[in-house]
């Protein structure tokens, strides 16, 4: 049996003992059939999924295995890489600094970071939000799976604070992971504290995400899932990269569990104010007026969309990632897996139609 029949073997052995629902039994059973399905068409070795409504978790189940090699059944418990949906909490950081006054949106990043050099026009956090202030993204061959470790936030600013921005800010939406690691080291001299510390008090703290915290290649963390990626057809170890290049945008390890945890408490005010919030879920827009699909950490639906949505998707080496927020029904479903590439959108809106039927 190769590494790929004994995943869906395991999978096909039905969900982890630790599982827990608060759906009926028909709702839940379906929700299985469609993860093991999709599972089984994406060769996917190990899966995590959650579901929260309003303030309560009402589904956390794992399948296949987390560990193929030393064949450990992936479990509600199981941590994955977040990939960038570090970058929704990283938001929810800055945004709350800004809502106590520590933090001003739209002063220069050089008013918190003198050493981040000058460059051709001024930018901002507000730009950085909103992935408009034209810091460059990846483009170094084997760039995006660094090995080298950096001892801090600001440390890791190296690797672009020399280079040119790629546009004026505000003019051009341009994705980048560095440019939230850049609003993660302009959050920590504004609030006082390393990166993990705001985390804990803004976010994960009051969210109730006890397994949410840095993607330390070096610690001992229990429950941590392998990674694996899919070459010509074949399951394979994916490559090893310490995602201490990028914490603010790409360098957390969590549950899925944890992530609906998040958006509810969000969606409920726990997090930030209403009218934050409601300035995060808003589409951004370009110094010329036009709107973006990207709010401030959020993908966010347009207007006049039957149902608001806001989502954030992340894929690094040896994770896939998906959490989904339906903020005015006030549902979140989250899914998170250790293959690197794998299509989780399908499997989540399918997820969706089947918790819309059980109401």
């Amino acid at each position: 049996m190769d590494i790929k029949t004994a995943a869906i073997a395991a999978l096909l052995s039905g969900v982890s003992a630790a599982a827990a629902t608060g759906l009926p039994p028909a709702v839940a059973g379906r929700i299985d059939g469609l993860v093991e399905r999709a599972m089984e068409r994406g060769g996917i070795p190990g899966l995590s999924i959650a579901v929260a409504r309003g303030d309560e978790v009402v589904l956390e189940r794992g399948y296949g295995l987390a560990d193929l090699e030393n064949e450990v059944p992936a479990t509600a418990q199981t941590r994955y890489r977040t990939a960038s949906i570090a970058k929704p909490m990283a938001a929810a950081v800055a945004l709350k600094l800004a809502e106590t006054g520590r933090l001003d949106l739209d002063a220069p990043v050089q008013t918190y970071l003198p050493e981040f050099p000058e460059k051709r026009w001024p930018l901002t956090s507000r730009h950085l939000l909103s992935h408009l202030g034209g810091v460059r993204h990846y483009r170094r061959p084997g760039e995006a799976v660094g090995k080298d470790h950096y001892p801090s936030v600001r440390g890791a600013l190296e690797l672009f604070a020399a280079d040119p921005l790629l546009h004026q800010p505000g003019s051009k939406f341009k994705y980048t992971t560095y440019g939230y690691n850049l609003l993660g080291a302009v959050a920590e001299v504004a609030g006082g504290a390393d990166f993990a510390t705001l985390l804990a008090r803004f976010v994960t703290g009051p969210a109730g995400m006890a397994h949410t915290g840095i993607d330390s290649q070096r610690d001992i963390i229990p429950g941590r899932s392998r990674g694996y990626a899919l070459r010509r057809g074949q399951l394979v170890n994916a490559e090893l990269h310490d995602t201490s290049m990028k914490i603010p945008g790409g360098g957390l390890l969590g549950t899925a569990g944890d992530l609906p945890r998040f958006a509810a408490a969000l969606n409920s005010g726990a997090i930030l104010r209403d009218e934050t919030r409601a300035q995060m879920w808003t589409r951004a827009r370009l110094n010329d007026g036009a709107q973006i699909q990207y709010g401030m950490g959020w993908l966010v639906s347009p207007d006049g969309a039957p149902t608001k949505r806001v989502s954030h998707s992340g894929g690094q080496a040896g994770t896939s990632t998906l959490l989904v927020l339906h903020p005015e029904e006030g549902t979140a479903v989250a899914v998170m897996c250790n293959l690197e590439g794998a299509e989780l959108a399908p499997l989540v809106s399918a997820v969706f139609a089947a918790l819309g039927d059980s109401d």
